[in-house]
């Protein structure tokens, strides 16, 4: 294994942001049970899992691949999240303390690509 992922502060900051789009969308109302709120939370956990499976992969372009996966989960995830504060699940001050993340997220996994060897 070329990376180890636990290692990756991508890989833990995604896992942070899952949690918290976790206790969030589980405020959202029972009828988004399996729409928004089940998509949100597979966007989320996506992101996470692919850095993982990356990291494992034998080469740099690989893993790279893995990593513009990641990145486009969350540009879903941050349309998702656009879509629920519009329809009032959660706070407006909520969704640019996860827009805020999301970017950064977004910006580090940018930058730890650039250093990767293609």
């Amino acid at each position: 294994m070329k990376h180890n992922f636990k290692n990756l502060n991508i890989w833990k900051l995604s896992i942070e942001l899952t949690d918290e789009i976790y206790t969030v969308t589980g405020m959202f109302p029972k009828n988004e049970e399996f729409g928004l709120k089940s998509q949100i939370r597979r966007c989320s956990v996506s992101v996470a899992s692919n850095i993982a499976e990356g990291s494992s992969r034998s080469s740099d372009k690989d893993f790279n691949r893995f990593l513009e996966i990641s990145l486009g989960s969350l540009y879903e995830l941050q349309t998702q999240i656009i879509i629920s504060a519009n329809r009032n699940y959660f706070e407006v001050s909520k969704l640019e303390d996860l827009e805020n993340k999301i970017t950064e997220l977004q910006r580090m996994i940018s930058g730890f690509q650039k250093n990767l060897k293609l």
